[in-house]
């Protein structure tokens, strides 16, 4: 039980904040830019959630996976779909209910067809792939992300080249935070359990874990697996909140984006992870205003940062997951 009270409390938290402070401050509050405050907060949880997951491949098992915004496009593409697909049959079934609890339904709908839909692509993904290390498996990931994308392009019944609109918009600041806390609780425990310690193990030295007996392409695609789905569901919320989805957001570049927050956060850590989402996604922002300095600025940004602290600004370290004890005899 204490292993989830924290997430709880958290949740606890974003109820009460939904209710008496997001909603009334950041949307129709004194804050003059409030609705502009509320997107950056909002594309901040969803890169909290991919860039914790990817970190699960990357940097807990040592992997070097660089096609992540293709499981990201398929989690998008699979809820928006389902859910404009269902939408009105799933209304009328719900008529009972309000507004409200009928949108909650249709979003975890969407969701859960986004993990599982995801899931299976990491699945195709990665038993042929993860049999390969280093290089050549970043160039089968980065070619599977590319795929995803000119698949996508050429299927009319979810926008094609056009893009996809007409998606309700049903994700908040709630629904989006509140699988924030289920991402970092899912990946603390995980790694905290004996699955972690293969996971970890691999990346350590991975022929020492096969000698130990480790199957080791079985961990790998497990971690595959799960590093797909929460992908997928960061997918699914960012869909439902900007209510149009183009393949073009969906490149390669959005990959390299998400290995710079979990190089810059710390391969390894969870808190890295999430520094990271926020470091790149408001200095982004910020360097807006540059216009067409903007990516020159923020490149040497990464540059200074990777310069004086190579290893990322929290490194390996991380206070969710629990110290290795060495009990002498």
């Amino acid at each position: 039980m204490k292993k989830w009270f924290g997430a709880l409390a958290a949740i606890t938290i974003l109820i009460v904040l939904q209710l008496t402070v997001v909603d009334r401050l950041l949307l129709t509050g004194p804050i003059q830019e409030g609705p502009y405050i509320h997107q950056i907060l909002i594309l901040v949880g969803i890169n909290i959630i991919l860039a914790v997951s990817l970190n699960l491949i990357n940097g807990f098992t040592g992997q070097f996976s660089i096609g992540h915004a293709g499981f990201f496009a398929v989690g998008a593409y699979a809820s928006a779909f389902l859910v404009t697909t269902v939408g009105d049959q799933v209304h009328q079934t719900l008529s009972f209910l309000p507004s409200t609890g009928q949108d909650a339904v249709l979003l975890i709908l969407g969701i859960l067809a986004a993990a599982l839909l995801s899931g299976i692509a990491g699945v195709i993904v990665g038993i042929p792939s993860l049999r390969l290390r280093g290089d050549y498996l970043a160039i089968v990931t980065l070619g599977f992300g590319e795929i995803i994308r000119v698949f996508i392009l050429n299927i009319n019944a979810i926008g094609g080249s056009r893009g996809f609109t007409g998606i309700p918009r049903l994700s908040n600041f709630f629904w989006v935070y509140l699988f924030v806390v289920i991402a970092v609780m899912t990946v603390q425990n995980l790694i905290n359990s004996s699955y972690g310690r293969a996971f970890i193990s691999i990346r350590d030295d991975e022929i020492a874990a096969e000698a130990m007996g480790v199957d080791t392409t079985r961990f790998k695609v497990m971690s595959f697996v799960i590093s797909s789905m929460f992908a997928g569901v960061a997918g699914a919320l960012f869909g439902h909140f900007t209510m149009y989805l183009h393949p073009n957001t969906f490149t390669f570049i959005k990959s390299f984006e998400l290995i710079i927050m979990i190089v810059i956060g710390g391969l390894g850590s969870i808190e890295g992870s999430i520094l990271g989402a926020v470091l790149i996604t408001v200095i982004l922002e910020v360097f807006r205003g540059f216009g067409p300095y903007r990516l020159v600025i923020f490149s040497i940004t990464l540059i200074l940062i990777m310069t004086y602290r190579p290893q990322g600004i929290m490194g390996s370290k991380s206070f969710l997951l629990k110290p290795r004890r060495v009990r002498a005899k």
